[in-house]
């Protein structure tokens, strides 16, 4: 096959297949390739979330008041949290337990040890955090 016909194309033989099936080209019409400009990367630090979203982050979500609850009634290890729990799974809990950490509700401890044991415990922040979590609760319970 034979593309000197095309505008702007030309045959290249000293790359042709010897057995002349293949050809490589060229085209003169194409632009030549340029590398796009660089772009330039700005590294955005994110924002602090603030009371109320975290409040609203938390209180909308049913299991991450349940963990909370646990880890404020003293249950400190996951698999125990797990199995006072019935229905919540392993996948959910640890999604909670990294939101709970996010916010700095709670702290990681990790021991080493074989197997490995991780606890959570309330921060001071946890604890005043806790706090408004019961006023919210009086509410409902005044009503």
């Amino acid at each position: 096959m034979s593309v000197r016909g095309s505008v702007g194309c030309a045959e290249s033989p000293e790359k042709q297949a010897r057995n002349g099936g293949l050809v490589t080209f060229w085209c003169t019409s194409m632009p030549a390739l340029k590398k796009p400009p660089e772009k330039k990367s700005v590294v955005r630090t994110p924002k602090p979330p603030t009371a109320a979203r975290m409040v609203e982050d938390i209180i909308g979500c049913k299991w991450s008041l349940t963990v909370l609850s646990l880890v404020r009634s003293g249950v400190r290890r996951p698999g125990a949290m797990q199995r006072r729990v019935e229905g919540l799974t392993a996948k959910v809990l640890n999604e909670r337990l990294r939101k709970l950490l996010r916010y700095e509700i709670i702290e990681r401890e990790v021991f080493a040890e074989v197997p490995p044991r991780v606890e959570y415990r309330l921060t001071d922040f946890g604890q005043r955090f806790g706090a408004v979590i019961d006023q919210i609760t009086a509410l409902d319970e005044r009503s």
